[in-house]
């Protein structure tokens, strides 16, 4: 149960930004494979070329599954059809044991004109399995899409959501050694979408080994053990999923970040997020303290300035904010420079990334100074969240309890 099915080796790809250098590169590369040398030239980058996928390395053992994230642009997509033999790298190599299928795109294939029926005899053979195997198995995909109904009703009369249900009652009677899944489940009712989850669930179980695709993060969370985060082609981290879902929405994070600088003397130079003791420290757990050190700089001396933290998240936006007047806190800014200490004491975020903004104004309303976006960040790594209703998850861990009303 512990073998390796998937062994992927420095694997790289690049596309060409204009179709018509593109192809000119493509009668090169063939010309070049037809007298033996390497496709896709030595590596280098032409003119209007990028690496879609870049020097990436993973191995993924019998019953695992592996998240794949990271922002659009940054090569999921593209690694999952290397994997699926789709298109071929430009370097690299794979090693693949065992049967593999694709969760892409279900339900595209469907002929709007026939029936649900005709389309899941249409659909099973494409992904390969034999009319007989279709006929033994019809009643569990009529039965697994919830759409007995409907199933002699033309497809073009089907729901988006109908659509996605029989497209994944067909794959999941597949039985693979290896599933690739880009995207599939974003769509369809809960109940549904919970009874996906717990068929991946059951394949795991008896061994298969899963690649998914995701931009949900509870939907990552419900399914695999370990992350990949992707961005231009580079993979950044791989490992646990917390602490990958923390990089990912950091990642998001970052390519958000805009500075904007008052004109007035008074500036934030930086912020620091630390432990207790004063080290830097980006990974915490929830209900612990996060400490934040600001350092102010000023050529002038400002009295009763006033500070505003704002704790953001990629997905929720603004979750809050804090100020100093809040605390009847009130300092004084001196030449050169000025830290303050803010104290987040049992921090109720649960796994995810998180970033700071802060803003500097003077004693009224509009002694606007300055202000960072997004100048700092920090993850909550753990305790695990459980998306299947067996635990907590989402942003906020809201203290409670329960008993029986009498």
């Amino acid at each position: 149960m512990c073998d390796s099915l998937i062994k992927v080796e420095g694997v790289s790809k690049k596309y060409c930004r204009s179709l018509k250098r593109s192809l000119w590169y493509g009668m090169k590369d063939l010309g070049r494979e037809v007298l033996g040398k390497r496709h896709g030239g030595n590596g280098e980058l032409r003119k209007d070329e990028f690496w879609s996928v870049k020097d990436v390395s993973f191995e993924l053992k019998r019953g695992e599954c592996l998240g794949l994230i990271g922002p659009n642009g940054a090569g999921k997509s593209t690694l999952l059809k290397i994997l699926n033999g789709l298109i071929r790298p430009d370097a690299g190599q794979i090693i693949i044991r065992g049967r593999v299928s694709a969760l892409i795109e279900l339900g595209a294939g469907f002929n709007p004109i026939l029936t649900g029926r005709e389309n899941i005899f249409i659909n099973a053979s494409v992904l390969g399995m034999s009319t007989k195997e279709t006929e033994k198995r019809l009643d569990d995909i009529v039965e697994f899409a919830e759409i007995r109904e409907f199933i002699d009703t033309p497809v073009q009369n089907y729901s988006s959501g109908m659509k996605v249900r029989l497209g994944f009652a067909v794959a999941s009677k597949l039985d693979p050694d290896i599933l690739l899944i880009d995207e599939v489940l974003a769509v369809g009712d809960v109940g549904f979408r919970m009874k996906c989850f717990q068929h991946l669930l059951n394949l795991k179980n008896k061994g298969t080994s899963i690649i998914f695709v995701t931009h949900g993060m509870n939907d990552l969370s419900r399914v695999a053990q370990r992350s990949i985060v992707l961005d231009k082609g580079h993979a950044i981290y791989d490992g646990n999923v917390n602490i990958a879902v923390g990089r990912y929405q950091n990642l998001l994070h970052s390519k958000q970040i805009s500075v904007v600088e008052g004109i007035n003397t008074a500036y934030i130079d930086s912020v620091l997020i630390t432990g207790e003791s004063g080290e830097s420290k980006s990974e915490f757990n929830t209900g612990e303290t996060i400490f934040v050190e600001i350092i102010l700089k000023c050529k002038d001396i400002v009295k009763k300035p006033r500070l505003i933290v704002a704790i953001e998240s990629p997905c929720m936006g603004e979750l809050g904010s804090v100020s100093t007047p809040h605390n009847e806190f009130t300092f004084e800014l001196n030449p050169p420079e000025t830290r303050i200490r803010l104290h987040l004491p049992n921090i109720r975020l649960l796994v995810g990334g998180y970033s700071l903004t802060v803003n500097l104004y003077g004693p009224e309303v509009s002694d606007f100074l300055d202000r960072k976006l997004s100048i700092a960040h920090f993850q909550i790594t753990g305790p695990p969240t459980d998306a299947f209703g067996f635990g907590v998850c989402g942003t906020v861990f809201f203290d409670h309890k329960w008993d029986v009303a009498r």
